[in-house]
């Protein structure tokens, strides 16, 4: 497709973010599975929920602007999710709470591309005039969000602190480096 207009790119931008967030529906199940802390893999599977239902939204907004959902691959959340199964591919050879301080940190990275491209489409919405695609990018601009709150808060609260003692010594978790004292 030409991308000529403002339009063009919010339609293309839209497309991408159907195809990225149905990779992550694909991702999720795999990544709840292997967590270990019951908490995260609640996470998962409560965000799993909540990306089908983002999915309906962008549908939504694409058929009313009168396009399909059918547009070329999400190759940066392709990315990011081919880095978060080289992760999963440690199971076994890492420490659990470990692995899960590594997938939260990969679903951090998801949410933020996230967070990003929702903030472009918003911004989009915005300046050509799409109250109806704006209030709803907004309402799933706030859920990646929160995800990525819930992410840190879980991470912080309890995986990477329980990475860092089953090691006892320097761990990369989500959030960062933690040094145990």
């Amino acid at each position: 497709m030409k991308i000529a207009t403002l339009h063009d790119a919010f339609v293309e931008e839209l497309k991408d973010l159907h195809n990225a967030e149905s990779q992550i529906v694909k991702a999720l199940p795999r990544m709840a599975k292997a967590a270990s802390s019951p908490e995260l893999a609640r996470a998962f599977e409560e965000h799993l929920d909540q990306t089908k239902t983002q999915m309906e939204r962008l549908e939504q907004i694409l058929g009313n602007l009168g396009a399909s959902t059918r547009g070329k691959k999400c190759k940066g959340m392709e990315g990011i999710l081919d880095e978060g199964k080289d992760v999963l591919e440690l199971k076994g050879d890492a420490d659990p709470m470990v692995l899960d301080a590594l997938m939260i940190g990969g679903a951090q990275r998801v949410e933020h591309y996230e967070i990003a491209a929702y903030g472009t489409v918003c911004a989009f919405a915005k300046q050509l005039g799409h109250e109806d695609a704006l209030r709803l990018l907004k309402q799933t601009l706030n859920e990646e969000e929160q995800t990525d709150k819930r992410l840190t808060q879980i991470a912080e609260s309890q995986v990477n602190r329980m990475a860092t003692s089953t090691t006892g010594r320097k761990t990369r978790g989500a959030g960062g480096t933690y040094e145990e004292p």
